[in-house]
């Protein structure tokens, strides 16, 4: 482990019954950065969070948090980390700010320093003005912000956020985002963020490790991943019942690689997209295959998911959503 790896998971295997949640999860993150673990519903996600913050023993392999053994040093790893959770643990019954005085007594904060850091805590997440307000009344964005303020009373030296922004609107979403953001520069953490949403990883992250199906498919910056898959993506719709065939004639198609065919969806990736639209057009429709729209764009999130899994990630995503994950 570098002296400068604030989280480091190495091997992590995890069995639920018949269910592999994890085969093998590893990877690091460096003091102060923060870190997206990217993936669809049920990919392994959460059951890495839930080993790291020790919820949960590993059946092979190890980790570490803030220089701890997540099985040797529980307590120590626990005093280290904040930890907000995919459900919120907020009490509706309360307020705000009771909610922050009774976490921080918990976790032992004395009583002039915590109400010093609850005052900045509400400043530093935007609800100072609701503070006093009982939380029931709250909107999901703001139940939110409070959750993640919860997780901060004690000063943690690492911050988990599990899917912070699930269930929430897209307006919510984006406010979500840019109170992340201010946190990660006023409150100088290195913070782990699990996301099933593509552009949440691209915005927030500044590395990423794509998780399929309990293992890690690739990582790195975001940037530099999409930058590592050169030429362009183009996505054809096509008429009912035509993809096997479409596939082929695409695919013997000069620079075209990548082919598959999704029922009407057929995606291929070229050097050049405005190139190679219309030789597509041409190809298809002197074969007779009908063309309801053709598009083209600079790689994604989604194209690195395709690459390294050969399955497109909202696909993925729909199909394990609404299964029991471990």
């Amino acid at each position: 482990m570098a002296a400068e790896d604030a989280i480091v998971a190495d091997g992590l295997q995890k069995r639920y019954g018949p269910v592999r949640a994890l085969a093998g999860v590893t990877f690091s993150v460096r003091a102060g950065e923060v870190f997206g673990l990217l993936g669809p519903n049920g990919a392994g996600k959460s059951t890495t969070v839930r080993v790291l913050t020790t919820l949960t023993r590993p059946d092979v392999g190890r980790a570490f948090v803030a220089g701890h053994d997540v099985v040797h040093e529980p307590n120590r790893v626990r005093g280290s980390i904040g930890y907000v959770p995919q459900e919120s643990g907020v009490d509706r019954e309360a307020t705000g700010r009771e909610n922050l005085l009774l976490q921080g007594r918990i976790q032992g904060v004395p009583g002039d320093e915590l109400r010093r850091r609850v005052d900045e805590l509400l400043d530093l997440v935007g609800i100072a003005d609701a503070a006093d307000r009982v939380v029931r009344g709250y909107s999901g964005g703001m139940k939110r912000r409070l959750d993640i303020a919860l997780g901060l009373v004690h000063r943690p030296s690492v911050l988990f956020l599990d899917e912070p922004t699930t269930g929430l609107d897209p307006e919510a979403r984006a406010a979500m985002w840019v109170e992340v953001e201010r946190l990660a520069e006023q409150e100088r953490l290195t913070i782990l963020l699990t996301t099933h949403y593509l552009e949440e990883a691209d915005r927030l992250a500044e590395r990423v490790a794509i998780v399929s199906r309990g293992e890690i498919v690739v990582e790195g910056p975001p940037e530099a991943l999409k930058r590592d898959l050169r030429g362009e993506a183009v996505t054809v719709e096509l008429g009912d019942g035509q993809g096997a065939e479409a596939a082929g004639i695409v695919d013997a198609l000069d620079g075209a690689t990548e082919t598959t065919v999704d029922g009407r969806l057929l995606r291929t990736r070229v050097p050049n997209g405005a190139q190679a639209v219309p030789a597509i057009l041409s190809a298809l429709e002197g074969s007779g295959v009908r063309v309801e729209s053709v598009t083209t764009h600079r790689p994604s999130l989604d194209d690195v998911y395709l690459h390294y899994t050969g399955r497109e990630f909202a696909a993925e995503d729909v199909a394990v959503d609404g299964k029991a994950a471990p």
